[in-house]
């Protein structure tokens, strides 16, 4: 038996202090901003059903014993992919060499290689680095002789979430759209004095914010793709482009400024992380750590979302007023949205969707009820908050006519807005810190879907329904909603229509005065993430109540506290920290990771969620030094991964880089995309 993998380093969540101050303001070193005495889902297990109360015949979880129907049994599963996930009739799966289909092929070691790590039998290329121009007039890439002029015309900095759409008419062509979090001035200049930035970095770093939308071409006999620079569908949004506000805060006194006594229009969209692609062919996009750019906060709602009563890193303040909440006490409030994006129209403005609330959006991906209309899950990537859904009023109408998709720009923009509350069902005493699996063999209970706001209608006393969009955190307190492990991306399976949740970590549940483990969340000190998996009753997105488990408990498989869906963990790679998922066309959920604390660089990894392979988890790559995985996409005969900010590694600058990827040594370190295939042209693991 193997030792287990050791840890390294001590900064919470797993990354370094400089991704910390970049990324998110040192979130994990400040107050966590709910200070609510809400229930963690292992305090209110005492009065809940017991299992043998939910779980019936074919140990199925049922949306009510007379009811009859199964949570876990999605459209076409088989009993065996809905019976319980420990102690499958007939033990352990049958063994299969060449894996789960989607997952054939030879796990990549865990590594700490300066470069990206891909199976055996495969290729890459990096499709586009940050700086590289992409409109009309843009420069070539230059870093000693950047401008805010030349930024804003060339791709953006640390890309995060990625979408790859399909182009009608140009053979060999998509539309890549990526999202842009954050910049790490201290590896984009040289001899950047964090004390004073010139006004000139910081209008690049505006610059460098927000989402490119890049054509990018194929090539015909390996699986590369290039971007195709000055494409008419190009684009650039950046921190001082304009967004409508829309939905039904818009126009709130809550979101009006000096700049704009409408309250309807926002220069800017900032720390964009993950997103989603909706199936009327837009793009959404979560504004996460906003709160790090805004200075002299004082109310108590700027405090619930952590915004600092001091300077900022950046400075940022010094240079445009909006920045300082001592000037625009308001300003910080149209940051924290949705935004949807037209890929395919140039001149149409972006749109922050208020009626999907206002938090810490790590994601937003949509699924559609049997009667058409969109459900979006999101999480608020915090310690300690909440889960979201918001269901729509309207129907899309399927199309592509200029009237379907005028219609279909307004779908998010009228519905109703959920938060979740969970529930064990086992004895809180069965939980102790270490992550062992209760009695019954599993973490699992039931939860229900806590209405807070329905077009103009609040659902919570006390706050109107402006209240409840613009402090989404607050009206999540007061309803009583289950405090989670850092809710990250969510992804709807298309194949089962079950929901898949990435709680990345939680180094301080468990602390004196803070909440210890449960059933949702089942350690303390929690270093390495889990994945929960959620079925709508009745398989209805629209529904108010759900069954969930934890799918994965993630960590070292030698560490008895982890679990891979009852999948013997002798047979699994290690992984830490989930933050981004997404499907297949398989089935298979592959998840990349952001902070892994088992030795090894990030990755991504596929892991099989149907069939008596369930559970089997393997890594299809790595990434270089100091870097986060990001943005998977995963089609047929192509992979494509952000690799966001590789080199951050403390005391790393210009002039000491910690990597020298993607272009070797004497090149400045630059965020990048890359594309993975296999050589001999077939799809990807099979």
């Amino acid at each position: 038996m193997r030792n287990l993998l050791p840890l390294i380093g001590s900064h919470p969540g797993g990354r370094s202090a400089l991704t910390c101050r970049y990324r998110c303001g040192d979130a994990c070193f400040q107050d966590i901003p709910n200070t609510s005495d809400n229930e963690y889902a292992g305090d209110i297990i005492a009065g809940a059903l017991s299992r043998r109360s939910m779980m019936r015949a074919a140990a199925v979880v049922t949306v009510a014993a007379a009811a009859g129907t199964a949570a876990f049994a999605g459209p076409g599963a088989t009993e065996a992919e809905a019976a319980p996930l420990a102690g499958r009739p007939g033990g352990k799966p049958k063994p299969t060499p060449s894996g789960a289909r989607g997952l054939r092929f030879a796990a990549v070691a865990p590594n700490k290689d300066d470069k990206v790590t891909i199976p055996d039998g495969y290729g890459q290329n990096v499709v586009i680095r940050w700086g590289e121009p992409i409109l009309r007039g843009a420069p070539a890439f230059d870093p000693d002789k950047q401008s805010a002029k030349a930024q804003a015309g060339q791709f953006g900095y640390n890309n995060d979430f990625l979408s790859l759409l399909p182009l009608r008419g140009e053979r060999g062509r998509q539309v890549l759209v990526a999202n842009h979090e954050y910049t790490d001035e201290v590896l984009m200049f040289r001899g950047y004095d964090p004390a004073a930035p010139t006004r000139e970095q910081v209008e690049i770093a505006w610059a460098a914010h927000g989402l490119s939308v890049v054509v990018v071409q194929e090539e015909n006999r390996t699986g590369k793709l290039g971007p195709v620079s000055r494409h008419p569908l190009n684009r650039r949004l950046t921190a001082t482009s304009e967004f409508r506000v829309t939905g039904p805060a818009a126009g709130s006194p809550l979101l009006r400024t000096s700049a704009d006594r409408t309250g309807r229009k926002v220069l800017g969209t900032l720390n964009n992380c993950a997103g989603g692609t909706t199936p009327w062919g837009t793009t959404l996009h979560g504004e996460e750590n906003f709160n790090q750019y805004f200075a002299n906060g004082s109310s108590d709602t700027d405090k619930r979302y952590g915004i600092g009563t001091a300077a900022t890193e950046r400075k940022w303040e010094r240079f445009d007023k909006r920045f300082d909440l001592a000037q625009e006490p308001n300003e910080a409030h149209r940051f924290g949205w949705v935004v949807e994006l037209d890929p395919y129209d140039p001149d149409s403005t972006p749109r922050k969707r208020t009626a999907l609330g206002r938090f810490k959006h790590e994601a937003a991906q949509p699924r559609l009820t049997s009667d058409g209309r969109p459900v979006v899950y999101m999480g608020d990537d915090e310690r300690f908050d909440y889960f979201y859904k918001f269901v729509s009023s309207k129907r899309m109408k399927k199309g592509n006519s200029r009237a379907a998709r005028e219609h279909n720009l307004t779908l998010l923009d009228e519905g109703t807005l959920y938060v979740a509350k969970l529930t064990g069902d086992s004895p809180a005493a069965e939980f102790d810190g270490t992550g062992k699996l209760p009695s019954d063999g599993e973490f699992d209970g039931s939860g229900v879907w806590i209405p807070l706001a329905t077009g103009t209608t609040s659902h919570v006393p006390g706050m109107t329904a402006d209240e409840v969009y613009v402090f989404t955190r607050l009206a999540g307190d007061k309803v009583g909603a289950t405090k989670m492990d850092r809710p990250e991306d969510v992804e709807p399976s298309p194949r089962t229509g079950r929901v898949y949740v990435a709680l990345t970590n939680n180094t301080d549940r468990g602390k004196a005065g803070k909440a210890g483990a449960d059933e949702a969340n089942p350690r303390n000190a929690n270093k390495h993430g889990q994945i929960l998996e959620l079925a709508e009753h009745w398989d209805d997105p629209a529904g108010d109540g759900f069954a969930w488990r934890l799918f994965l408990v993630a960590g070292d498989p030698e560490d008895p506290a982890t679990y891979f869906a009852g999948f013997p963990k002798e047979k699994v790679s290690p992984i830490s920290c989930p933050d981004n998922v997404a499907f297949d066309d398989h089935g298979n959920l592959w998840i990349s990771t952001d902070g892994a604390q088992l030795g090894s660089h990030d990755g991504l990894f596929g892991v099989a969620t149907q069939g008596e392979r369930r559970g089997e988890l393997k890594q299809f790559l790595t990434v270089p030094t100091g870097a986060e995985t990001c943005g998977p996409v995963i089609q047929d005969r192509r992979v494509l991964v952000a690799v966001q900010h590789p080199g951050e590694v403390d005391g790393a600058s210009v002039e000491k880089p910690a990597s020298t990827w993607p272009d070797g040594p004497g090149k400045v370190v630059r965020p990048s995309v890359v594309a993975v295939w296999r050589k001999d042209g077939s799809d990807i693991g099979v």
